[in-house]
C-alpha cells in the first residue's frame, strides 16, 4: 500500500508538471473566434504573442498554466478590429489642427478658426471637417468671410471628404493660382469669372505645396495620438490609405523602437517617386508593418461633385465630375504594378471611375485571379459592372451610406441611387468585403461601421426601416469584414483576423455582445481591453 501511494504521488506530480507554461490564459469568455466555422469558445492560451490553443475552460486549464490569468467574466471577445481603409496619419495630424467636423454653418467655422488662432497664433491656419450638406444653405462656401477675418494670415481648410479645400486670398497669394489657372484632374471653382476660394481634388496641390510640412516631432506626435485613439476603439491593425515614403519609414522606426504598437498596412501613394522606390525595393514586411500596396486615386468625392459619373450630375447640369488622374496615367500605373508582387488599391466613387478602373484592372491582370487588387469605396456602380468584381475586392465603408443618404439621390437621381452603396451586391459577387471607416472622413469608431452595415441607419435611428436595406450586411458578415476578410484583403489571413492557434494574439474585450444586442445599442459599445500580441495596451 505504501508503495502504491508513492507511485500515485509520483504520477500526480508528473501529471501536474506536464502542464505547458504559457504567457497568458483567458477563461470564461464569450469568444467569437471568426474561424471557418465561426465557432464560439470559452478560453485560450497565449505564448510569445500568439494563440497556442483555443477551446473550453477545461481544455485550456487542464493543459496550460500561466502567471497571468484573466477571467473574462462572460464578456464578449472578438479578434482585434482591422480598419481596411483609413487615414491614420491624417487623423493624428488633425489633433494639431482646427477641427471643423459637425459645424452647422459657415459662421460657426469662422468662430472655431478665431478661437483656434487666438490660442495657437499660427502663421498658416489649417484644419478640416466642414460639410456644406450639414448647413441650412447647402452651397459650397466662398472666401469673402475668410478674407475679411484673416486678411493677412493664410487659411486652408479641408472639406470632410478630403477632396475640397476652402482657402483665403492670403493663401492664394503664396501660389501662382489665378482665374486662368487650369489643373488636369482638379477644378478651381469660379463665380462670374472670379475665384471663390474652393479648390477640388488635384488642384489642391497648388495649396498643399505652400503649407508648411509637419516636422518629425509633429509627425511623431500625430502617429502616437492616432494610435491612442485607435486602441481605445479596439483597432489593432489599420490600413493607411496613401502615405509618403518618409512617413512609412517613420512608422517603421517607431514600431522597431517599441514606441508604436499598432500594426499598419501601409499603402504608398502611387506617385512616380514611390513607384520607383518600392517596386525596386520589393515587399517590406515586419511583425507590425506591411508595405505591399499602392493607393491610386481615380476621381473625387460625391459630396463636392468631384466623383466621375457616366451621365451628368442630377443637380448640376452638364457636369460629370473629375478624373483625378488621366486614363493614360491609370493604365501606365496599373501595368507597372501588375508586373510586380504589389497590390493596387484605387479610390473610385463615381460609376464612370469604377467602370474605368475595373476594366483597366481586368486588362492588365489578364486572368491573374488572386492578386486581391482592391477598389476603395465602390460607391456608385453601373449594373453591368457588378460582375467585374468577381476577382476584384471591394473595400467599402458602411458609414458613407448613412452619412450621404440625405443628399446622395440629389446628386445622382432616383435610378442611379439604386446601385449606390450596394454592399450586399458587392459581397455576393466577390464573396468577401473589406470594411473600414475612411476616418477622419467619418468618425473613427468601428462600432459606427458595424451599426451602419447592419442597420443602415443614422445614430438617431433614421430612416425607421433602414436605408436601402436590401444591401445591409448580416452581423456575421460584418464581423468578418472587420476581421478575417480585412486581413485577407491585406494578404494576412494566415496570421491575423481570427482567434485560432498559431495566429497573432490580437483581440479585444467588449462590454456588450455585439452579435446579440439590439441595433441601437451597437454604437455605444465600449472596449474594455485591447490586446496586441497578447499585450494589454
Amino acid at each position: 500500500m505504501k508503495k502504491l501511494a508513492i507511485i500515485l504521488i509520483v504520477i500526480l506530480t508528473i501529471s501536474c508538471s506536464t502542464k505547458q507554461q504559457v504567457d497568458l490564459i483567458v477563461t470564461n469568455g464569450n469568444v467569437y473566434t471568426v474561424n471557418n466555422d465561426f465557432d464560439n469558445a470559452e478560453a485560450f492560451a497565449i505564448k510569445e504573442g500568439k494563440f497556442v490553443e483555443v477551446g473550453s475552460n477545461q481544455d485550456i486549464t487542464s493543459k496550460y498554466e500561466a502567471s497571468n490569468m484573466v477571467d473574462a467574466k462572460g464578456k464578449t471577445i472578438v479578434p482585434g478590429f482591422i480598419d481596411a481603409h483609413c487615414h491614420f496619419f491624417r487623423m493624428g495630424l488633425g489633433e494639431q489642427r482646427v477641427k471643423l467636423e459637425g459645424t452647422k454653418s459657415y459662421n460657426e467655422i469662422i468662430e472655431r478658426l478665431l478661437s483656434f488662432q487666438k490660442e495657437k497664433n499660427l502663421s498658416f491656419i489649417t484644419g478640416r471637417g466642414w460639410d456644406q450638406n450639414d448647413w441650412e444653405i447647402k452651397k459650397l462656401p466662398t472666401k469673402e468671410k475668410l478674407d475679411l477675418v484673416f486678411p493677412n494670415t493664410p487659411v486652408a481648410i479641408g472639406r470632410v471628404d478630403g477632396h475640397a479645400l476652402l482657402v483665403n486670398q492670403a493663401a492664394i497669394n503664396l501660389t501662382s493660382l489665378d482665374e486662368n489657372t487650369f489643373v488636369e484632374g482638379g477644378e478651381i471653382i469660379k463665380e462670374n469669372g472670379k475665384l471663390t476660394g474652393v479648390i477640388l481634388d488635384k488642384a489642391m496641390s497648388l495649396i498643399w505645396n505652400v503649407i508648411p510640412e509637419a516636422t518629425i516631432e509633429e509627425a511623431t506626435i500625430a502617429l502616437k495620438d492616432a494610435e491612442r485613439i485607435c486602441l481605445d476603439f479596439g483597432l489593432t491593425t489599420v490600413d493607411e490609405a496613401g502615405l509618403e515614403k518618409e512617413i512609412i519609414q517613420l512608422i517603421d522606426s517607431l514600431q522597431q523602437a517599441g514606441e508604436l504598437k499598432i500594426r499598419v498596412y501601409a499603402m504608398a501613394r502611387a506617385s512616380k517617386e514611390n513607384l520607383d522606390y518600392y517596386l525596386n525595393k520589393g515587399i517590406i514586411k515586419t511583425n507590425r508593418l506591411n508595405v505591399r500596396s499602392f493607393k491610386f486615386v481615380a476621381d473625387g468625392a460625391l459630396g463636392s461633385r468631384g466623383a466621375t459619373l457616366r451621365e451628368p450630375y442630377s443637380d448640376r447640369a452638364g457636369h460629370y465630375g473629375t478624373l483625378s488622374n488621366s486614363f493614360e496615367t491609370l493604365q501606365e500605373t496599373a501595368k507597372r504594378i501588375a508586373n510586380s508582387e504589389y497590390q493596387m488599391n484605387t479610390h473610385a466613387i463615381g460609376d464612370s471611375a469604377n467602370h474605368i478602373v475595373l476594366n483597366t484592372y481586368k486588362d492588365v491582370l489578364k486572368g491573374k485571379n488572386d492578386r486581391r487588387w482592391r477598389v476603395e469605396h465602390a460607391q456608385i456602380v453601373s449594373p453591368e459592372d457588378f460582375p467585374l468584381f468577381d476577382n476584384i475586392m471591394p473595400s467599402i465603408q458602411p458609414t458613407h451610406a448613412t452619412s450621404d443618404m440625405y443628399w446622395a439621390e440629389d446628386r445622382v437621381g432616383s435610378e442611379r441611387i439604386k446601385n449606390a452603396y450596394a454592399y450586399k451586391d458587392l459581397l455576393n459577387v466577390y464573396g468577401k468585403v473589406a470594411l473600414g471607416t475612411d476616418f477622419p472622413v467619418e468618425y473613427v469608431s468601428p462600432f459606427y461601421t458595424f451599426y451602419a452595415a447592419v442597420a443602415r441607419q443614422d445614430l438617431e435611428g433614421y430612416p425607421e426601416k433602414g436605408y436601402q436595406m436590401e444591401n445591409a450586411l448580416t452581423r456575421e458578415e460584418t464581423l468578418k469584414g472587420m476581421t478575417i476578410w480585412a486581413a485577407y484583403s491585406n494578404f494576412e489571413e494566415d496570421e491575423k483576423g481570427s482567434i485560432e492557434a498559431g495566429k497573432l494574439a490580437d483581440f479585444i474585450m467588449l462590454d456588450k455582445n455585439i452579435m446579440k444586442v439590439p441595433y441601437n445599442d451597437i454604437p455605444n459599445i465600449k472596449v474594455e481591453a485591447t490586446y496586441i500580441s497578447g499585450e494589454k495596451l
